[in-house]
């Protein structure tokens, strides 16, 4: 949470840490929030950033109990995409992961101004200025589904000319800042920004790769997964993960330095999962090996459950890339035999 408050551009002073069975009316437990308010004083924090998706009514409390500005996680994470994205394509996704995040939050933000009750005198002016904002969000959300859909087909049409030509894909995926476009650019030169902070890439690029017997493939990079990825983002990105379906090997990218590189790579499985692309060939792709230690190795790979097959490498320092395009190369040569044998096993009735 503070590395996406530091990506985000704020300055972390401090953090406050809660169990609770139930979230109250105010998010945290009485003791918690005056505990807040009394470090407020102390560390002088204008904008408190909560490590969950808050209620419209939660958000507002908080903000008026503290006179700061309040966040949640989500917001946090939508600020920072609209930051990162570079293309017409990323924009659009972005603005509408965050008209999606704000139109059930409109009647929160309004509800000051509202009346309570039916009837002669109860249509305020706070009832027609929400019914006005909402409508105007609706439209606009129903716009930028129109120009993605149209997006959705482009991309549809150049994967059928990709199929006619039976060409190879390969995808990148990881938890974000795991390596992936460090990957990208050591195998293919793209010169794409790689930078030790989350998200920085946001926008999918593909670039042609050689295998060692000659064959070409296309790379592709897929956006960054993260924990509690909130989801209006997978939704309006599901044009970009679409590609994933088209994969021919999936390269699971692990930040294998990371304290918590176990728990990251079960998550971005579990995505991948989701998104019904779990049962496509995945080669666990071990990062910064340089770094690693072999009890981190060994627990990490204990912990992996989707991918039999591993590769350690430093996309950084070059290290071992051969032996990984090595394992794509022998990865989709199992894939093209088992597909044969499944055919042939087919039968007409």
């Amino acid at each position: 949470m503070g590395q996406l408050a530091q990506t985000a551009g704020a300055l972390v002073v401090g953090h406050i840490v809660q169990r609770l069975e139930k979230p109250t009316e105010y998010y945290l437990g009485k003791g918690k929030l005056d505990e807040l308010k009394s470090r407020k004083a102390e560390l002088n924090f204008d904008v408190a950033i909560f490590d969950d998706e808050l209620t419209p009514t939660q958000q507002r409390n908080l903000e008026r109990a503290l006179a700061v500005k309040v966040i949640d996680r989500s917001a946090l994470i939508l600020d920072i995409f609209a930051q990162r994205a570079q293309t017409r394509e990323g924009q659009l996704q972005v603005e509408l992961a965050q008209h999606q995040y704000l139109l059930p939050r409109l009647v929160g933000q309004w509800s000051h101004l509202e009346r309570l009750g039916g009837g002669i005198g109860t249509r305020g002016p706070g009832e027609t200025q929400l019914e006005t904002d909402r409508r105007i969000i609706r439209q606009r959300i129903d716009k930028l589904k129109g120009e993605l859909e149209k997006v959705r087909k482009h991309r549809s049409l150049y994967r059928q000319r990709r199929q006619s030509l039976n060409t190879l894909v390969v995808s990148l995926v990881g938890y974000t800042n795991a390596g992936k476009s460090t990957l990208l650019n050591s195998l293919t030169g793209a010169g794409v920004l790689a930078e030790d902070r989350l998200f920085s890439t946001l926008d999918p690029v593909t670039r042609r790769i050689r295998l060692p017997l000659g064959r070409v493939a296309l790379l592709t990079d897929t956006v960054g997964f993260i924990q509690k990825l909130p989801p209006t983002v997978i939704e309006a990105f599901k044009a970009t993960l679409e590609e994933l379906n088209e994969a021919n090997v999936i390269l699971h990218v692990v930040d294998a330095a990371h304290r918590n590189a176990s728990e990251q790579t079960q998550m971005v499985e579990s995505i991948l999962e989701e998104l019904g692309v779990a049962d496509k060939p995945v080669i666990l792709v071990l990062n910064k090996s340089d770094v690693l230690g072999l009890n981190e190795a060994d627990t990490i790979l204990q912990n992996a459950t989707a991918s039999p097959k591993q590769v350690f490498i430093s996309a950084k320092r070059r290290w071992c890339l051969e032996r990984l395009l090595q394992q794509v190369e022998k990865t989709l040569n199992e894939a093209a035999v088992s597909d044969a044998e499944a055919s042939q096993n087919v039968v007409m009735l």
